[in-house]
């Protein structure tokens, strides 16, 4: 839908309240964001709007009340941080976890989804088989083709009897 009163009021207002925003909050990033999201509401609701004494006006407070709740939902989040405080450090992970992260990068796609799921999410062949669309004969060989390939980048065997 293309209405040109819209386009000649965005056009002819856009400056004055990217300008607004800019002067109350002192991030031209925020500042454009915020317009946008004001200018996509006065779009939703142009037809009301456009009947308005002074549309510019009400495009103002939708955008002040943008910039206020964005300030609101900030202030909250530092209150919440400042309650709770810092989270606890997380330990780095182990040698073998980035060693099996890294071998799992050089698997292609598929065989490495379906690696994924089978042993880190405990996935029947057969469930793996429902969730990815491959028939359940492919999901067995690329368990099989991307075991080995695991095996022979981190320097460990394959021990029989393992479930495909």
């Amino acid at each position: 839908m293309d209405d040109p009163d819209f386009d000649e009021f965005y056009r002819g207002t856009w400056h004055r309240l990217t300008t607004f925003l800019y002067a109350l909050g002192g991030d031209l990033a925020e500042a454009q964001d915020l317009a946008q999201e004001a200018y996509a509401r006065a779009w939703q609701r142009w037809s009301a709007v456009s009947g308005y004494g002074d549309p510019e006006a009400w495009l103002r407070t939708v955008a002040y009340r943008l910039y206020v709740n964005r300030w609101r939902k900030l202030r909250n989040g530092v209150k919440a941080y400042r309650r709770h405080g810092v989270a606890d450090a997380v330990a780095p992970p182990s040698e073998n976890t980035v060693a099996l992260t890294n071998a799992l990068r050089t698997l292609p796609a598929k065989q490495r989804h379906v690696i994924v799921l089978h042993h880190l999410f405990d996935l029947s062949v057969v469930e793996v088989a429902e969730q990815t669309g491959i028939p359940v004969n492919t999901v067995k060989t690329l368990l099989v083709r991307g075991r080995r390939t695991l095996a022979e980048k981190l320097g460990t065997e394959i021990k029989e009897g393992t479930r495909a």
